[in-house]
């Protein structure tokens, strides 16, 4: 396995600080404005890379509203009645999608995309895509992986739809057809998804089971979940982004603004930093509160030629007498001179006692 690779200009994996992705699905609720408005929101609230969804009604489903195609009333798109019209209102119209990545590009944002169909797939190629992306659903629609592989850019895939059986076969399709960067997303496909069913700690397990990259599709309310998914070793975060726009759009109920994402970035990185390394020992800033520590001062006056006792010497605080180690050995020795109340003992201030 590799340890790093490239998504445009972002170095990615092991030693490098997790790829934090603001997904704006269909938040923009139609506005390119507001798309773009999203794209600044982003970068202001510390996002390393835009992930768009590249697709038309008619290239995810049909226009009917026969039985199969019909969104459920338990749905929290069930408004929309069927898969059409939902797609119809959640789309990225591709003709945005030039302005947004050259916006996102200016302000030193990467930019992708997850295609729905191979047309997607040489429409964002023309774009010139850093890498692109595998929705859960799309886990099984192997046509579109296999030519997604063949560009040769890098692959993120969400798990969030998947069987291990499903993630074998989609991995090795890539693998097989020419995609050799790959990072594979935790992901819970419920909105929002219930803590109980985020299962973070599968992201430690992917690298030794898939031989891949791990991170986070994340889909929990709030911050939380990004921040923990660090400590398993995710390399990217994804996560739904609607920036300052307060209109409720079709994502939006499981989507940050952006002052909680800046929040969520914060987190990571803090999380990051704490994270560390593996150290045992006392680190620089620790080293002022070594005074806390006990050693062996003087608990009252003793008198040249007493002996050392339970009754003149203490293990106390602070720390810059006679380490607690030599208590016994200190025991029984004699004073040269007049010890003072309080004073840190120290070896010379002694006749060490017969063997």
């Amino acid at each position: 396995m590799i340890q790093s690779f490239k998504i445009g200009n972002r170095q990615i994996g092991n030693g490098n600080p997790s790829f934090v992705v603001a997904e704006l699905s269909g938040n923009h609720n139609g506005s390119i404005k507001n798309a773009l408005d999203m794209v600044y929101s982003a970068k202001e609230a510390g996002a390393d890379a835009i992930k768009l969804q590249t697709y038309t009604p008619d290239t995810i489903t049909l226009k009917t509203s026969k039985k199969d195609f019909l969104i459920g009333e338990g749905s929290p798109w069930s408004k929309y009645k069927n898969l059409w019209n939902l797609y119809n209102k959640a789309h990225t119209p591709w003709q945005w999608h030039k302005e947004i990545f050259t916006t996102a590009k200016k302000l030193g944002l990467e930019v992708f995309s997850s295609p729905f169909d191979e047309s997607a797939v040489d429409f964002l190629v023309d774009l010139n895509v850093s890498a692109f992306k595998i929705a859960s659903p799309e886990i099984n629609h192997i046509p579109l992986i296999e030519k997604v592989a063949k560009t040769k850019k890098p692959v993120i895939i969400s798990s969030g739809l998947a069987s291990v059986r499903d993630i074998n076969l989609a991995i090795k399709t890539l693998r097989s057809n020419g995609c050799s960067n790959l990072i594979l997303l935790k992901c819970t496909s419920a909105y929002p998804t219930p803590a109980n069913e985020a299962n973070l700690s599968t992201i430690s397990d992917i690298p030794k089971k898939f031989k891949v990259f791990s991170g986070l599709s994340d889909h929990t309310s709030g911050i939380i979940s990004p921040v923990i998914a660090v400590s398993f070793g995710a390399v990217l975060i994804e996560k739904h982004f609607k920036g300052k726009y307060k209109n409720p759009s079709v994502d939006s109920f499981f989507s940050l603004n952006e002052k909680e994402f800046s929040e969520m970035v914060n987190g990571i990185r803090f999380a990051e930093q704490a994270i560390g390394k593996k150290f045992y020992g006392v680190t620089d800033s620790a080293k002022v509160s070594l005074s806390g520590r006990r050693s062996i001062y003087t608990s009252r006056k003793i008198k040249k030629g007493e002996r050392i006792s339970e009754d003149n010497i203490k293990v106390i605080r602070p720390g810059f007498g006679m380490s607690p180690k030599n208590y016994k050995s200190l025991l029984g020795c004699v004073a040269k001179s007049d010890i003072d109340f309080g004073e840190k003992m120290t070896w010379n201030k002694v006749i060490k006692k017969d063997k």
